[in-house]
């Protein structure tokens, strides 16, 4: 790896602002001054100072965010805001993705990582990593819901659903409100709205609650994001 990256990637700065710090004479490759952006590197085995300080860097990042509605699970878009936009620039810096998606009215847990194998089996279908939601209907939920949903769902395109574990949590019968959980194991476009749809039912609010191993932090507040522990990590690639 070229020092420039390794240093933008630690969040120095951009390419153009670590190259003007290179010139200041304050990086060292074990032991030896480097002022040639082009310098190679290998973080897991030189020693890299900066100003005497050791860098730590982190080839891979993973942030846990509780999504707002209102914005979109995207890297870039030209009309709403998207999830990383909610980062801080130095934490984009290692170029993060969002592992999925959420509608942009859907709030909850969505990570957001460079680790593209990770990625990969996280939404790879022959994994069949459990998504779990909570979701407030309008309509009455029953029992006979949970068994069609057990058996699965044909959606408005005729694709028939792998069974999902519908749990019903409150019911509103003067309002006609049902509060539920439920665990899928794919990612369908509008996937519970259009389940909840083919059961003659409406979704007015989604949330969702985990992904695999991963939960959401409740002390996360809308909009806010942390790290993953290295527990958490761990148990994603387990």
């Amino acid at each position: 790896m070229r020092i420039d990256k390794l240093l933008a990637h630690s969040g120095l700065g951009t390419r153009k602002e670590v190259k003007k710090l290179l010139k200041t004479s304050i990086v060292e490759i074990n032991g030896e001054t480097v002022k040639d952006p082009k310098t190679q590197v290998n973080p897991d085995v030189d020693e890299v100072l900066i100003a005497g300080e050791s860098l730590d860097y982190q080839e891979y990042v993973y942030f846990i965010l509780n999504k707002p509605a209102g914005v979109i699970s995207a890297t870039e878009d030209d009309m709403h805001e998207t999830v990383l936009d909610l980062l801080q620039p130095s934490d984009i810096v290692q170029e993060p993705h969002p592992v999925g998606r959420l509608d942009i009215d859907t709030e909850g847990l969505l990570l957001l990582t460079n680790d593209g194998a990770l990625t990969h089996r996280l939404l790879s279908p022959k994994h069949h990593v459990d998504k779990k939601y909570f979701a407030e209907i309008k309509g009455i939920v029953t029992e006979k819901d949970i068994t069609k949903f057990k058996e699965g769902v044909e959606l408005d395109d005729e694709y028939l659903t792998m069974p999902a574990e519908l749990t019903i949590i409150d019911i509103d019968t003067e309002e006609e409100i049902s509060k539920i959980e439920i665990v899928i194991q794919e990612g369908k476009f509008h996937q519970v709205k259009r389940m909840f749809h083919a059961v003659d039912k409406e979704v007015l609010y989604l949330k969702r609650l985990s992904m695999g191993s991963l939960s959401l932090d409740p002390l996360l507040e809308l909009g806010a994001y942390r790290e993953c522990t290295k527990e958490e990590v761990q148990r994603l690639k387990a």
